[in-house]
């Protein structure tokens, strides 16, 4: 458990996410768990939320899920799919993800994204690796 609360403190410290101030919360073993507010901000000239939001909180929970087995390294993200189902214009964009493939050179994690009413709006897959970098203080991972 500390493993995943070290990863949590971690993501929410990241610049990456100035602005946008998702809330990660890893779940288990292999799942996690990313929610973003959606806002005007955020809308693209059609008046819907970004797909690069959609992308933002599936990678993210996608990786976390598969950070979560991986408890030395930071994995990569090398490939992610993505498929718009819906748009939305506020509310919550909420990212849930689970680990499907655990294989030493590498991990699978399906995730899909809801509104607040439970619509799907987006599903993701990543694919990761195992990086050099390792989980310590100097990354935020503490």
């Amino acid at each position: 458990m500390e493993h995943y609360r070290k990863l949590e403190r971690m993501y929410h410290d990241a610049p990456c996410n100035d602005g946008v101030d998702p809330t990660l919360s890893i779940t288990g073993e292999g799942t996690a768990e990313v929610r973003i507010e959606a806002d005007e901000s955020q809308h693209h000239a059609a008046g819907a939320v970004h797909g690069s939001y959609y992308f933002k909180a599936l990678d993210d929970a996608t990786f976390f899920a598969a950070n979560s087995i991986v408890e030395d390294v930071f994995v990569l993200t090398t490939d992610f799919h993505l498929q718009l189902t819906r748009p939305i214009s506020t509310g919550e964009l909420v990212a849930t993800a689970e680990v499907v493939n655990d294989h030493p050179k590498q991990l699978i994690a399906d995730g899909v994204l809801l509104d607040e009413d439970g619509n799907q709006l987006a599903r993701g897959t990543g694919t990761f690796l195992k990086s050099d970098v390792e989980l310590a203080p100097d990354v935020g991972y503490e």
